[in-house]
């Protein structure tokens, strides 16, 4: 039940579904890695534990989580840490890094558009600004799945507004405004690992478009890795184009393993 990369694929579906925080949470922190992940979505369907109201909803859910999510390989440490109990407001943005490597629409919308605007020093954003990104997504490289009518557009504008502000980054339901935003510092920590085992240089983390996610400029990256060096909780030093950056684990999957012990 693997499926392949969907890393270009836009899916309306899936973002007009939401973000999922609550659902997708739940269904970790039962997951049984012993099963398979098609197992687990058929025991998810069948018991219900999460509280669906409808079992088109119950549908819906196992529906994003088998596209959006590969708990047997890359996905296993977000597994992981909802299993083991990890606090949601730590996991959610570990939620979001994890769900856009294979979604472009919202990585492209969170780490251009909004992330441009919020530079801009827009205060309010409306969906008729976004239904103007969205008719151009294909010249930034998306694959689209079928035709759009004008109303699945305005459904995937008004969806992404909902996704950003189901992840803080928003505010506000009729009038969407810019939230005052902080990354917790696991989460950091944790997508500094993710991000090395990616072989991502350390000079490339400090300016990787991944931080736009949480609206963050790698002037906020650096000033974040010199509190936590000063803190002793990783080591950072800079010199002229040279940057090194130690970090406490080996792999992401072993930083999880330390926030959950």
């Amino acid at each position: 039940m693997t499926s392949k990369s969907r890393a270009n694929v836009v899916s309306s579906f899936t973002v007009i579904k939401g973000a999922m925080v609550e659902e997708t949470y739940a269904v970790f922190s039962a997951w049984d890695f012993n099963a398979s992940k098609r197992e687990n979505l058929d025991h998810l369907r069948n018991m219900n534990f999460i509280g669906a109201k409808s079992a088109t909803w119950l549908r819906d859910v196992a529906k994003v989580l088998n596209r959006r999510f590969d708990p047997e390989g890359r996905d296993r440490a977000l597994v992981l840490l909802a299993n083991r109990g990890v606090r949601i407001e730590e996991w959610k943005p570990l939620l979001l890094w994890h769900m856009t490597r294979d979604e472009f629409l919202v990585r492209d919308f969170l780490e251009t558009w909004l992330f441009d605007a919020y530079e801009a020093g827009t205060f309010r954003i409306r969906t008729d600004e976004i239904e103007t990104y969205l008719i151009e997504i294909e010249k930034r490289g998306a694959v689209t799945e079928h035709a759009w009518s004008d109303r699945t557009t305005n459904r995937v504008a008004a969806g992404l507004l909902k996704i950003a502000a189901d992840f803080g980054l928003l505010r506000g339901s009729a009038r969407r405004e810019f939230a005052s935003y902080h990354l917790p510092e696991q989460s950091f920590m944790y997508l500094l690992h993710a991000m090395r085992d990616a072989k991502v240089s350390p000079g490339k983390v400090i300016n990787s478009p991944d931080w736009r996610l949480f609206l963050m400029r790698p002037s906020d990256v650096e000033q974040e890795l010199l509190r936590l060096h000063q803190f002793r909780k990783l080591e950072y030093h800079v010199a002229g184009s040279l940057v090194q950056l130690n970090l406490p684990c080996t792999t992401s999957s072993e930083y999880a393993e330390r926030m959950v012990a």
